[in-house]
């Protein structure tokens, strides 16, 4: 069935792909985004079900069980980033996801209705996305920003990391081949060529029409600078808070998952613990259960050596397992147990403590608060150092509590009593939409708030009616401060 007539071919594969040394990056640049917009203005006009179906397409090229092997076996071996057991599983939950977010939601001509103030929505693509996209999850979260644009009639060009480009160039491949058999235009999906430079992808911020930047801080400041509109997201640096009503094993639980899950390469892993000194020693117990080793002062100084290396993560910790950064440290004893995740002690944050900002790897930072009015400060303070904006994490809180914290807090997500990473990009066991990508609003210098979704690849024409006049009489909406204040 051909959904989209097009008499385009497959579009390059990696090794015809043309080399972005040569001079002309900006022509080879613009060359792409001119086929991809070609392709989108037919696109956007072929109507919702060949939007619906080439999403489907794209979410299926990367959740094939064979193909979804391949996909995180490569990004494993070629970035050395996380494990592909839990990269399988996480293609797998998070697109999955995503699809249950996006079925039977209307992204094309008349979405809305309100016949009381005489406005009709009409969705809109936006055109060529730019979407920029970490090492880290190098086929999930291209995936992810592929699904939402085709979804909402867009047409997208994606910039790996260079570590990632194996894993996005075979995505894209899967990608065309269903599209193949769908009869879409392979066009509507394209990537920088080989190799990756700032070049290439500042080229191609400029030229696109939408940018969405998740990984490095300097993507996303380069994104908000190219002058064309874009979606950023903050840095992460999550602690999440033990309160002295918690059930230890249960929240022990959950951190560990969290923390080890990818090898903590989600920027919603937490990377510090805050524990009520109520329940401090049964929650260290109960860390340690789960496979937690805690170091001592000397343990945490080789710890730290090995882990910066003037004042920068090191990349032969980031990512890895527990036993192979205390090798990298040489703990060999530490080694020799297996740990699932280090912990250190601390008591301050800062630049001048290194452990309470974000690690990438499973190592857990461990503070002490004497009760709740503590635990909220200690997480200001790290997060006035780095993370504000992300989310928090909390056991063992009520409701009150649980506001106090979204109110007081600069976070745009509380999480309550969950494993963080798998909860704060949405899970199916609670309400948040499934994203790769975390708005951290003003506080993380981002212009949202939400996770990254679909909203935020289309346009909304309104038409406005006439309806009758509504005037309001004065003291009906200034009343209350006449009576207060006075006039």
């Amino acid at each position: 069935m051909n959904h989209m007539a097009s008499g385009a071919t497959l579009a390059r594969s990696h090794d015809d792909a043309p080399n972005t040394r040569e001079p002309d990056v900006e022509r080879i640049v613009a060359a792409l985004v001119a086929r991809a917009r070609a392709a989108q203005r037919r696109f956007e006009q072929a109507g919702q079900e060949t939007l619906d179906i080439a999403a489907a397409a794209a979410a299926w090229a990367i959740m094939e069980p064979q193909r979804n092997r391949r996909l995180a076996d490569l990004a494993v071996r070629d970035t050395g980033l996380g494990n592909a057991d839990d990269k399988f599983r996480k293609n797998h939950r998070k697109t999955l996801g995503l699809l249950r977010d996006l079925h039977g939601v209307a992204t094309t001509g008349v979405i809305a209705r309100d016949e009381e103030h005489g406005v009709v929505e009409i969705a809109r693509a936006v055109g060529v996305v730019a979407a920029i996209t970490p090492s880290t999850n190098p086929a999930a979260t291209p995936a992810n920003k592929i699904i939402n644009a085709l979804k909402c009639g867009n047409a997208v060009i994606v910039a790996p990391s260079p570590k990632g480009y194996s894993s996005c160039a075979l995505l894209i491949e899967f990608i065309h081949a269903e599209f193949a058999k769908a009869g879409l235009d392979p066009e509507l999906v394209q990537m920088l060529p080989h190799p990756i430079g700032k070049a290439a992808t500042a080229a191609l911020m400029k030229l696109a029409d939408l940018v969405v930047a998740t990984g490095s801080q300097a993507n996303v400041r380069m994104a908000y600078t190219s002058g064309t509109p874009a979606f950023g997201v903050g840095a992460g640096n999550v602690a999440s808070i033990v309160t002295a009503s918690a059930n230890p094993d249960d929240a022990a639980s959950k951190i560990a998952v969290s923390k080890t899950f990818d090898n903590a390469t989600s920027c919603s892993s937490e990377n510090s613990v805050v524990i009520d000194e109520a329940i401090h020693a049964r929650m260290l117990d109960a860390l340690t259960k789960q496979g937690g080793v805690l170091l001592d002062a000397a343990q945490k100084a080789r710890l730290q050596a090995a882990m910066w290396h003037d004042g920068k993560l090191s990349a032969r910790c980031t990512a890895r397992s527990a036993t192979a950064i205390a090798r990298e440290a040489g703990l060999d004893d530490i080694a020799a147990r297996e740990p699932k995740f280090l912990m250190v002690e601390e008591s301050g944050y800062g630049p001048e403590f290194p452990f309470s900002g974000e690690k990438l790897s499973p190592v857990l930072t461990v503070y002490r608060a004497r009760g709740i009015d503590a635990a909220i400060e200690i997480v200001r303070g790290i997060y006035g150092y780095m993370g504000a904006g992300h989310s928090v994490g909390v056991h063992g809180a009520d409701d009150a509590l649980a506001v106090r914290l979204g109110t007081q807090l600069p976070v745009a997500r509380v999480i309550v009593d969950q494993a963080h990473c798998l909860a704060t990009g949405g899970n199916f066991d609670n309400g948040l939409p499934f994203s790769l990508s975390m708005g951290c609003g003003t506080w993380g210098g981002n212009n949202f708030s939400s996770n990254l979704g679909y909203r935020q690849y289309l346009n909304v024409t309104r038409i406005a009616y006439r309806i009758a006049e509504r005037v309001p009489e004065v003291d009906a909406l200034l009343g209350d401060y006449f009576r207060r204040i006075g006039r």
